[in-house]
C-alpha cells in the first residue's frame, strides 16, 4: 500500500484485514496508552482528532458505545455513537472449570491486543481460575525468612485485571441479600472505571441476555414441552441463534439515521432509520442477513446440523 489515499480510479483506499492485523500487532509492542489509542482507531474507524478528543464520559459500557464528536462538519456539537454489542460466546453444559475455561478463552480471542476485560460474574469460583490462567504472569514472591531457598515463582493475575463476583442469597425463592466480592483488583480501581460512566457492579445485562435467549430458543425455555434430549443438538441450535442474534436481528439501540427520510410504499410516514445488527455495528458486514443465509453459514462451519436436542444448563457472555 502506497502513501496515496486514492486508487487509480479515484476511489478511496481502505486497509485490508491483513494490514489491520499487522497494525494491531505492531501497536501491541507499545505502552497501554498507545495500544488503546491504536485499538480505538482500528475498531471504530474514527479520525485521529476524534480519537484524541475522546473522554471517559463518552465511553458507555452499558450499551458498549463510544461517542465521538464529528469534527468533519464545520458545526460543533454534532456527535455520533459507534456501538459494538456482539454476543461473543454461548456455551452449554454443566457449570464446571472446563466450561469456564472455554468461555474465557473465546472472550480472550476477540479482545484487542493488550486489552484486559473488566469481568462481573456470579459466585462460581471456576471463573477466577480461568481468568488467572488466561490473564496471568509468572511473579517472583518475596522471601518470608532470611535463610533457606528462594520461593518459586507463582502464576499470578496481571495487576490491571479487574474481576468481581456478584453473590446473591435466595431464600424461599426470594432475593434477600447481594454481596460484591472483589477477586482481582480493588474496589477503588473498579469504581474509578465504573463511577464516571454511571455504571455499577451487577450482572443484570447477562441475565437479560439469558432471558432473550430463552424467548428465542424453545429448547432452553422454562416449563416447556420442547426440551432437548442431547447436548450436541442444543449446541447447534444455540450456534444458529448466536448467528441470528449478531447478523439477522436488528437492534433498536444501534440503528443508524438515514441522511434523508425515505418514503414508504404505503401512506405511512417516511422511513428515518436504517436497521442495524450488532455485526453491522462492529463492521463485520454491511447488510442485514437473511435467516437462510445465516443457517447456511452455521451449517458450513459445523459440517452439518443435527435435529437432536441438549441440556438446559448453559452459559452466555
Amino acid at each position: 500500500m502506497t502513501g496515496d489515499l486514492f486508487q487509480h480510479d479515484g476511489s478511496r483506499k481502505y486497509l485490508t484485514q491483513d494490514e489491520r492485523q499487522a497494525f494491531l500487532t505492531a501497536a501491541a509492542q507499545f505502552p497501554h496508552t498507545v495500544r488503546s489509542f491504536c485499538s480505538v482507531l482500528a475498531y471504530t474507524g474514527c479520525r485521529l482528532a476524534e480519537a484524541l478528543a475522546l473522554t471517559a464520559d463518552r465511553v458507555d459500557l452499558t450499551t458498549s458505545r463510544l461517542t465521538f464528536e464529528t469534527l468533519k462538519k464545520r458545526k460543533r456539537g454534532i456527535y455520533r455513537a459507534v456501538p459494538v454489542p456482539l454476543l461473543v460466546v454461548i456455551d452449554v453444559g454443566t457449570r464446571t472449570l472446563a466450561m469456564a475455561q472455554r468461555v474465557v478463552h473465546q472472550v480472550a480471542q476477540v479482545l484487542a491486543p493488550g486489552c484486559l476485560p473488566l469481568c462481573l460474574t456470579d459466585g462460581l469460583k471456576d471463573y477466577g481460575t480461568a481468568l488467572r490462567r488466561h490473564f496471568g504472569t509468572w511473579t517472583q514472591t518475596e522471601r518470608r525468612q532470611d535463610k533457606g531457598p528462594r520461593p518459586k515463582p507463582r502464576w499470578m493475575p496481571l495487576p490491571q485485571l479487574l474481576y468481581t463476583q456478584v453473590v446473591k442469597t435466595v431464600r424461599r425463592r426470594r432475593l434477600v441479600a447481594v454481596q460484591h466480592r472483589v477477586v482481582f483488583g480493588t474496589i477503588e480501581a473498579l469504581n474509578q472505571v465504573l463511577v464516571p460512566l454511571g455504571w455499577q457492579i451487577n450482572t443484570a445485562f447477562v441475565e437479560r441476555l439469558n432471558l432473550t435467549i430463552r424467548q428465542h430458543v424453545a429448547a432452553v425455555g422454562r416449563r416447556v414441552t420442547t426440551l432437548c434430549k442431547g447436548e450436541e443438538g442444543l449446541r447447534q441450535q444455540l450456534a444458529l441463534y448466536q448467528t441470528y442474534y449478531n447478523f439477522c436481528l436488528p437492534h433498536a439501540r444501534v440503528r443508524q439515521p438515514l441522511p434523508q427520510p425515505m418514503p414508504t410504499n404505503g401512506t405511512g410516514s417516511a422511513k428515518q432509520w436504517r436497521p442495524c445488527t450488532p455485526a453491522m455495528a462492529a463492521g463485520l458486514t454491511d447488510h442485514v442477513w437473511s435467516v437462510p443465509l445465516s443457517g447456511a453459514a452455521v451449517a458450513a462451519a459445523s459440517g452439518g446440523m443435527s435435529t437432536r436436542g441438549g441440556k438446559r444448563h448453559g452459559e452466555v457472555a
